[in-house]
């Protein structure tokens, strides 16, 4: 028996959520917030749920669901868990900014629904990785340590001084890439492949 199709007005809910906080965090942050991990997953899911695309699941899925799963707990402790979601907590940011990053809360469990619906497409882990690694290396590039955009300066908000930065990079590098087999591996062992 086919799945039935993911209702419209999900669909359209999603697309609603997508376009609304990519036009307000375009004027609170400017375009180079787009390059978190976290956004683009949450990009990816939107286009998942309207196209009700298993590989466009898998992605996000095999690439920041660890992650999204921190930022939950991390939250859930008021932000004192690892503190990346300290920000949540900052009164410098208006309380409608703060609660668009709620949309963390809904990506785990929407890429596990999906995952349970359509299966865990391996293509994702090649393309993950290259997402990953152009998204972390743009950030290296071109946006400012102070930012420190998915840690590629550094873990955590500051840029760390330690070893070098491009040892650091190179470093980042592979422990992403890791976790995404890691990853890759425990969602095909979990999850049917698509029909």
């Amino acid at each position: 028996m086919a799945e039935a199709a993911i209702d419209l007005w999900v669909k359209l809910l999603y697309a609603a959520a997508l376009v609304l906080i990519a036009a307000v965090y375009w004027r609170a942050y400017g375009p180079s917030n787009y390059l978190w991990l976290s956004d683009i997953a949450f990009a990816c899911i939107v286009l998942a749920v309207i196209f009700e695309s298993p590989l466009l699941a898998s992605m996000p899925a095999v690439g920041v669901l660890p992650l999204e799963i921190l930022w939950a707990v991390d939250f859930m402790s008021g932000g004192r868990t690892i503190g990346i979601a300290g920000y949540m907590f900052d009164p410098k940011y208006t309380r409608f900014l703060r609660s668009l990053s709620l949309f963390h809360l809904a990506l785990p469990p929407t890429m596990l629904w999906m995952l349970w619906r359509y299966g865990y497409d391996p293509r994702a882990m090649p393309l993950q990785l290259v997402v990953t690694w152009g998204a972390v290396g743009a950030c290296y590039l071109f946006t400012e340590p102070e930012k420190n955009i998915n840690w590629a300066f550094g873990p955590g908000e500051k840029p760390q001084t330690r070893i070098s930065p491009r040892l650091y990079f190179a470093l980042l590098l592979s422990v992403f890439s890791a976790v995404i087999l890691a990853m890759h591996l425990l969602l095909k062992w979990l999850f049917p492949m698509p029909a």
